[in-house]
């Protein structure tokens, strides 16, 4: 049984037709393709180059630039990405994905005298999301309904 996928990853792309992607390869235009065919040259974060077809590479895509979904955003999230949302008016405000400490951390005192712990016990913390302020403080952070239905998320570089 063939099974669906959906895919998330972050490429770097260009338009392109086909015509002009066989002469950046150094390559002959097979017989029966169009080098007017509109499309995209296609790189990946492991430096392989490839090239899509326009209709397929806009049904895959989305220009991080302007506009994602929360859920998009929370796949970039995890693989290491800051991202904040257009309609925040907050300068400088983006979000992270913490790891947490699964197997423990040793709590310092601050920490220790909040849970009732000894210093240097291990504290457990489940992953979570972290937002940095506008004053430039840091915070846990849950999105609100209006933050998960919005479709205005970047990435920040």
């Amino acid at each position: 049984m063939v099974k669906q996928y959906i895919g998330t990853k972050m490429i770097k792309a260009k338009p392109m037709n086909r015509g002009d992607y066989n002469k950046y390869r150094g390559w002959n235009i097979p017989e029966g393709e169009n080098p007017a065919d509109e499309g995209y040259l296609v790189k990946y974060s492991d430096g392989y180059e490839s090239w899509s077809p326009k209709k397929q590479f806009e049904e895959a895509y989305r220009d991080c630039c302007m506009g994602m979904t929360f859920g998009i955003a929370l796949e970039l999230l995890k693989k290491g990405c800051k991202v904040a949302r257009e309609g925040w008016n907050g300068k400088g405000m983006f979000v992270v994905y913490q790891k947490g400490y699964p197997d423990g951390i040793p709590c310092n005192k601050q920490t220790a005298e909040a849970w009732k712990m000894d210093e240097g016990d291990l504290f457990k913390c489940n992953p979570y999301l972290q937002i940095k302020q506008v004053d430039g403080s840091h915070s846990m952070w849950v999105p609100s309904i209006g933050d998960v239905l919005a479709e205005d998320w970047v990435v920040v570089e």
